[in-house]
């Protein structure tokens, strides 16, 4: 059997884990993000899904992470070392980055962010330049330039964008915040003015901050999408280049096999 990892993204909405070899990235599973987690429940979690995947502790050969949630990072390396039997790494703090650092305070860049960059590097070498746009909990912008990182913008996400509407709206209905059209519709209800409204907007917020930043790069320039919401937006988004949904675990795994 070829060696496997469990590779970790602990994010502020949800857990996103994946087993991985040495040559690609295989079965991912997501759990929620919150603030009950003890190192046994989520290590029972983990080893759940370990056996799910037909596996034992003695067929892993690592577990690595990368965190923005800095209340998880213990109890996420706890529970890896009690219930898998492995210490944890964490990027960029024990697996370091493949890319220079260009961020006034290099400390300040998100991990998520940084390996998203370092993934989409990796993945797309050709271009002089690349984008990265994450749609997760905020919508994110990086930007990299042969194997600099230069830095990029933060913008509200999908989800917390609908979450802060609802809050201070008593009768919007639950909506799927996905479309099956190519334009954006004149809403005669209140879903699909959501769904069109959301889906069609972040694409165009999207899509115009990349032509803005493009400007500024040396070209060619390429756009990766990556998070929740990226295979929905990107079927309405003009000029995307590529689509990697799990681009931060991609980053994880391309990580570890520079490090090996």
């Amino acid at each position: 059997m070829a060696v496997q990892v469990l590779l970790a993204d602990l994010g502020n909405t949800g857990i996103k884990l994946g087993f991985a070899t040495e040559q690609e990235l295989g079965e991912t599973y997501t759990l929620s993000t919150h603030s009950n987690y003890t190192a046994d429940s989520l290590g029972l979690s983990l080893y759940g899904l370990l056996r799910q995947q037909g596996l034992s502790k003695s067929d892993l050969e690592a577990c690595l992470f990368c965190s923005v949630v800095p209340e998880l990072d213990t109890i996420f390396q706890q529970a890896c070392r009690r219930f898998l039997g492995k210490t944890a790494l964490r990027f960029p703090l024990d697996i370091k980055p493949g890319l220079e650092n260009r961020y006034d305070s290099p400390a300040e860049v998100g991990a998520d962010r940084l390996l998203a960059a370092y993934a989409a590097r990796t993945l797309y070498p050709d271009p002089k330049s690349l984008i990265s746009v994450d749609f997760g909990t905020a919508t994110t912008f990086d930007c990299v330039s042969d194997m600099a990182y230069l830095g990029g913008l933060i913008c509200p996400g999908v989800l917390s964008s609908l979450r802060a509407l609802a809050s201070g709206t008593a009768k919007l209905p639950r909506i799927s915040l996905e479309v099956q059209e190519n334009i954006p519709l004149i809403g005669s209800n209140t879903a699909t003015s959501l769904n069109h409204g959301f889906i069609f907007g972040f694409a165009a917020m999207a899509q115009g901050l990349c032509e803005k930043l493009r400007e500024q790069l040396p070209g060619p320039v390429e756009i990766v999408a990556t998070g929740g919401f990226a295979s929905d937006i990107a079927k309405v988004w003009c000029g995307l280049d590529h689509l990697c949904p799990d681009l931060i675990l991609e980053g994880l795994r391309l990580a570890w096999i520079r490090a090996c």
